[in-house]
């Protein structure tokens, strides 16, 4: 496809910010776009495994702690969940409806923002202050209030991309990666945090590192035509 159709396709102003960030090079801005693609595409696969993991550990320390193996319910109809009453009954509801409910599958149905919520100042005190124990390996100092804000940028980011957001610019609609890596290096701290090597838990994932280093590189192209022009 040319430069013409991806704009009738995708629309001028989604496609044209690619365009405006290379400098008018429509070549180079099909390149950029692609690549902001595969970036969305690898992140899904590294923010999967992070958001796996952390629920899991979250569901076996309140299954264990609080002795009940249907503590979402429990907790949601009267204790410290009960501000995300609606959204888990909802999901509940639509297992039930299809004869398909476990806890388990509660638990995979979850949206990110429910398994943040529980590091918030008010939830992490009304269920005993014990959360933080999921994270044997947190850098010593790092406290409820910390974990909760890491955690929302990383929730924050992940939206970004399931509204397809670009994550190739900064604010100015320049090329800019440098928060994107950042986020990266957050995600890969959790991982280790909750007791993981990420070397081995990203093992055969597709990693947006490779992807990250070709658009910086594209950046710097364009920052260095820009100082010769």
């Amino acid at each position: 496809m040319k430069y013409d159709e991806y704009e009738k396709a995708l629309s001028v102003p989604r496609i044209g910010k690619y365009g405006v960030a290379c400098m008018g090079d429509k070549n180079r801005a099909l390149i950029l776009y692609r690549y902001n693609i595969k970036l969305c595409q690898k992140f899904y696969g590294v923010l999967g495994v992070l958001e796996v993991v952390l629920r899991n550990a979250i569901n076996e320390h309140y299954a264990t702690r609080l002795g009940d193996t249907e503590w979402l319910i429990t907790q949601a109809q009267n204790g410290f969940l009960v501000n995300y009453r609606d959204a888990i009954f909802k999901e509940r509801d639509k297992l039930v409806s299809n004869h398909n409910y476990t806890h388990d599958k509660l638990i995979a149905s979850l949206s990110l923002g429910v398994w943040t919520y529980m590091f918030s100042r008010n939830c992490y005190k009304n269920s005993g202050k014990t959360l933080l124990r999921i994270f044997p390996n947190k850098t010593h100092g790092l406290n409820q209030k910390d974990i909760y804000d890491d955690l929302d940028r990383i929730r924050l980011f992940r939206n970004r991309i399931a509204h397809h957001e670009p994550l190739c610019f900064n604010r100015m609609g320049k090329i800019h990666v440098d928060y994107v890596r950042r986020i990266y290096d957050l995600i890969a701290k959790y991982v280790e945090f909750l007791g993981y090597r990420t070397n081995e838990l990203f093992y055969g994932v597709e990693m947006p590192i490779p992807t990250i280093e070709k658009i910086k590189n594209m950046e710097s192209q364009i920052n260095n035509q820009n100082r010769i022009s």
